[in-house]
């Protein structure tokens, strides 16, 4: 009998997160710092989700990423939230930024955390821990 990797997330933390990122947003927290977050949520939540789909195809965590990431995009182009001439770091807008760095270091925690079960919850704690390092390097450099 094998047993498969199962690539979950907290649901109550995923929940917990979007209602924090609506709070920042409204507390003036910088958009690049956000969207890292975002990225994040968004990631944790295709992780969850496809552990939930029976579909072989379908249940790829990394496909639903990419989609969540790019309807996020969409969205905000959409919206008039990205492409502000006012809003870049480094020359680059910091919505669209934040949430590639943000998908991209909770696809990598989600890696490494799904390599060896070292502790209790760690599929919750290392993507929050590499979030919090991530952003706080950034905060750094705003």
């Amino acid at each position: 009998m094998f047993i498969q990797s199962v690539y979950a997330n907290c649901p109550l933390c995923i929940v917990t997160v979007g209602g924090g990122l609506l709070i920042a947003k409204k507390l003036g927290i910088d958009d690049l710092l956000v969207s890292i977050w975002i990225s994040g949520l968004n990631t944790s939540i295709a992780f969850y989700l496809s552990t939930k789909i029976k579909n072989k195809i379908l249940k790829n965590p990394y496909i639903w990423s990419f989609l969540f990431y790019l309807s996020t995009y969409i969205y905000l182009f959409l919206t008039h939230q990205i492409g502000v001439s006012t809003n870049k770091f480094m020359g680059v807008d910091k919505i669209n930024f934040g949430m590639t760095i943000g998908l991209i270091v909770t696809l990598y925690a989600n890696i490494i955390s799904n390599k060896r079960k070292l502790f209790d919850y760690q599929k919750v704690i290392i993507p929050i821990i590499f979030l919090v390092i991530t952003t706080v390097i950034f905060k750094t450099l705003l």
